[in-house]
């Protein structure tokens, strides 16, 4: 099972290492992690996602969490009270079927940013399940390459 956790911590030197310590030396694998400041510069929310894990060990992944000195808030956002999205760049052979390549950026909200003579550099802002069905129809037309920023997420209930 997939789970998304939010982690605010202080923003300071060690802070990311001693977070990503706690999964490795546990052997769970991190999908992804992505990590900014807040509008407090003095503090940073981390995303972190990973999947393989049942909730009693992401019960005590949290409670560890908590224990780490600049942790300030730790939190496992369920699906149906948050919205994650993640950034991705996708590069296109332009040689095959551009019509349907413009087709289903258009279905998707994809943007165009880069056309060159050999490839056109697509810009999505998606979920995972969106990521899936592009790359999907994507792939017959000739994926060169995939950039992804790492999942990012909020809770959408008032707290």
């Amino acid at each position: 099972m997939q789970h998304t956790i939010s982690v605010l911590v202080k923003n300071e030197a060690g802070a990311l290492s001693r977070m990503t310590n706690l999964f490795s030396a546990r052997g769970y694998n991190i999908e992804s992690l992505t990590v900014s400041t807040t509008l407090d510069t003095k503090y940073a929310r981390a995303t972190i996602v990973v999947t393989h894990c049942d909730d009693s060990v992401i019960e005590q992944i949290l409670k560890q969490l908590h224990k780490l000195i600049p942790v300030i808030k730790v939190c496992d956002l369920p699906p149906e009270n948050s919205t994650t999205l993640e950034l991705v760049f996708i590069k296109v052979d332009s040689k095959n079927e551009v019509g349907e390549l413009l087709k289903i950026a258009e279905a998707f909200g994809v943007k165009v940013i880069d056309v060159s003579p050999k490839t056109y550099t697509l810009q999505a802002v998606c979920d995972e399940k969106q990521l899936k069905s592009l790359v999907e129809l994507l792939r017959p037309i000739g994926i060169k390459d995939i950039v992804r920023s790492g999942a990012v997420s909020i809770n959408v209930k008032s707290e």
